[in-house]
């Protein structure tokens, strides 16, 4: 399942975005209003969502092109990559891709809330 999110202009330069997106507590600031719980680890971090299970995420990469989260859990095969590409040097555009592995079941229930929960992650890029 592949699932993508807009084209977002951030008014941040790449190396700024690199910066807060290598922290995992700074993830707390893209989170939507549904938020939880939140909780900030060495390489990653564990969130809740309101009406959702909690999700772990480990933090895989971070360059000045991509940043790629995975899933911490073994029985969930997904990642999340923000792709960046500068724009100037105060402005960086990012679009969020999403990439799971899931049976059609699984895929029926969780594709709407996935890409509702990567429009709000856009817009949370968007207002940085």
């Amino acid at each position: 399942m592949k699932l993508e999110g807009r084209k977002v202009t951030v008014n941040k330069s790449s190396a700024e975005l690199v910066e807060m997106l290598k922290n995992p507590g700074d993830y707390r600031n893209l989170m939507p209003e549904s938020l939880q719980n939140f909780e900030a680890r060495e390489d990653g971090f564990k969130f809740g969502l309101k009406g959702m299970p909690e999700i772990a995420l480990k933090i895989e990469n971070v360059s000045d092109r991509e940043v790629v989260l995975k899933s911490a859990a073994s029985n969930l095969d997904f990642k999340l990559t923000g792709a960046m590409n500068p724009i100037s040097e105060n402005q960086t555009e990012v679009q969020l891709l999403f990439d799971g592995k899931f049976n059609p079941f699984i895929k029926m229930m969780v594709e709407k809330p996935l890409q509702n929960f990567i429009n709000s992650l856009s817009d949370s890029l968007e207002k940085l």
